[in-house]
């Protein structure tokens, strides 16, 4: 009897496929571990992805995977995060962010030695952006608009939402699949210190973090994917209690860009624990989910939050391969949980 050919890889995938949707939190230059994170997920063909939310570098990471699948699959959307993270670097290594040889030394990679990055931080307490940069540059809307056409962004796989802060109101704006443009991006990554507000349809936006960071509610409402996996970026827990003024400023920016993410998933954790105890049988659409974390808070925290505007080239790869190899981890020890079970205690922790 002729024995059987073995399957391939692309066969093999296709059996043990898992679908899942990303939470992609912002974070500056510390978005280039979540570029290594997504490039490791899109790697193992045993992933599918249903569904993205992202804020700020998130939101760039999100677009740059939809719109590499949309041209060249998941090699596609590999280079096009690569390429986008690339150009980000060429970008700044012009601007006024540089870490000094001191900071280079330490091996934090923070900008906490840079002259230039005292001078502005000081500068923008009393100076807005309106005054210090009056036309509105952003070099990031010339990258964006020269990496994606937008109109082609559409993706009849993935669904992409992006996150702002609507200045006015204070509430949320989800930007849906087809409203995303380069101004819809901007206005996710506006961090209002830096960058005037960004109007769209009468109304100015901030950064997306301010009120979601990245919101939850589209990934229930408009996926299908049971499984949801949170690639965290800002620490929702440290080690130790922050005593200089520099720490504590970055552990108080930390806890507000997490803090409306953290009453989300409080909400979602009482609603899973209703349905686990069949107290919402045929009274509600709402359906069990799975959530998932992946993150390297001790690596992460120890980067300090003038980091987040160092986009310097060694720096990126360094973040890029830790997010790599976190990802790899998590796949070697989680993947089998996904369909099944929870990897993350949602009570333990966000209560």
């Amino acid at each position: 009897m002729p024995k059987r050919p073995l399957p391939d890889r692309s066969e093999q995938a296709a059996a043990t496929q898992k679908t899942v949707s990303l939470a992609l939190q912002g974070g500056g230059a510390h978005g280039a571990f979540t570029w290594g994170m997504l490039d490791r997920l899109l790697e193992d063909e045993r992933l599918m992805i249903d569904g993205i939310s992202g804020t700020s570098a998130g939101a760039m990471n999100g677009t740059m995977l939809v719109f590499g699948m949309v041209i060249g699959g998941r090699e596609g959307a590999r280079e096009m995060l690569r390429t986008f993270w690339r150009r980000i670097a060429e970008c700044a290594s012009y601007g006024i962010f540089q870490p000094t040889p001191l900071d280079r030394l330490l091996g934090h990679h923070n900008l906490d030695h840079s002259p230039l990055y005292w001078a502005f931080d000081a500068v923008t307490r009393v100076l807005s952006p309106y005054q210090l940069n009056p036309t509105g540059v952003n070099p990031l809307g010339d990258i964006l608009s020269e990496l994606v056409d937008f109109d082609r962004l559409q993706s009849p796989d993935i669904k992409l939402f992006v996150c702002a802060t609507n200045v006015r109101t204070g509430k949320i704006r989800v930007f849906q699949p087809h409203e995303i443009s380069v101004d819809a991006l901007l206005a996710s990554a506006c961090l209002p210190t830096l960058f005037r507000a960004v109007e769209i349809e009468g109304e100015c936006y901030w950064d997306g973090g301010f009120m979601g960071n990245p919101a939850m509610f589209p990934l229930l409402n408009a996926c299908q994917a049971s499984d949801i996996i949170l690639i965290e970026i800002n620490p929702i827990r440290i080690e130790e209690t922050p005593t200089t003024a520099r720490a504590i400023i970055d552990r108080m920016k930390d806890i507000s860009f997490n803090a409306t993410m953290m009453r989300e998933m409080r909400t979602i954790a009482f609603v899973t624990q209703l349905l686990e105890q069949h107290r919402l049988t045929h009274k509600t659409r709402y359906r069990r989910i799975l959530f998932h974390m992946i993150g390297a808070e001790q690596e992460i925290t120890r980067f300090g939050v003038s980091s987040k505007l160092n986009a310097d080239w060694d720096f990126l790869t360094t973040l890029f391969e830790l997010g790599r190899s976190t990802a790899a981890q998590w796949l070697d020890r989680h993947y089998g949980r996904l369909g099944n079970e929870s990897s993350m205690d949602l009570r333990k922790l966000f209560f």
